[in-house]
């Protein structure tokens, strides 16, 4: 059994109740504004930028602190043409043969089209992989805990730390990401979870009218 090692919880800054609720509500204010963007432009983002933005997703909480997570970040224009060609094929199949009229009709108002441009604009690709389990050096498997879970909460704090950077990031799965494991060279032990496109919104870029439900409607306080 790991021995444990605890340390004096030295960093937690307490704030008086007025500061927590003016910080609470300025930083409300600052995620309303950000939107999912399907037209960037091709201008290019400083590395650092995005090196820091996944420290900061690396913070997040996770199963048995295992951190089931893998950050693979593209910018190489071949690498995000093979990743554009490989997902337009399984959208086209995706909308030519298996969307149900349900599923197309819930997309429609978002725009979605099965031409994925944005893939080869943007110049940074994020592709995340959750990690069902750890191989050790010497080849031995340790499973992984709440691996889902962990994955999408280190997710939505990158695309937080994207958006208070000032930068844009739209979160793509097409239906079947298998074909990210062979172009990205990924391990067997590594599902694909989602694709993260990141850059400036393009002077252009425009944004579906929709509405985010309300307070009551999204919680519950007993």
């Amino acid at each position: 059994m790991a021995e444990k090692a605890f340390l004096p919880l030295a960093d937690y800054c307490k704030f008086p109740e007025t500061e927590m609720k003016r910080r609470a509500s300025e930083f409300y204010a600052e995620m309303r504004r950000r939107r999912t963007v399907r037209n960037f432009s091709d201008q290019s983002v400083d590395r650092g930028i995005i090196e820091d933005c996944l420290r900061t997703a690396a913070t997040a909480p996770s199963g048995a602190n295992q951190q089931p997570w893998r950050f693979v970040v593209v910018s190489d224009l071949t690498v995000k043409r093979q990743i554009r060609e490989a997902s337009e094929k399984i959208e086209n199949e995706f909308y030519s043969k298996k969307a149900t009229e349900k599923w197309t009709d819930a997309l429609k108002h978002l725009g979605t089209v099965p031409s994925k441009p944005f893939l080869e604009i943007a110049p940074y690709l994020i592709v995340i992989f959750s990690q069902k389990y750890s191989i050790s050096a010497n080849g031995k498997k340790s499973k992984h805990y709440y691996v889902s879970e962990s994955v999408g909460i280190a997710t939505g704090m990158l695309i937080t730390a994207l958006h208070h950077a000032g930068l844009a990031a739209l979160t793509y799965t097409p239906v079947n990401m298998k074909f990210l494991n062979k172009i990205l060279a990924r391990p067997s032990n590594e599902k694909p979870f989602m694709i993260l496109v990141v850059g400036y919104p393009s002077e252009t870029a425009l944004v579906p009218v929709i509405q985010k439900k309300a307070l009551e409607d999204i919680s519950v306080f007993v």
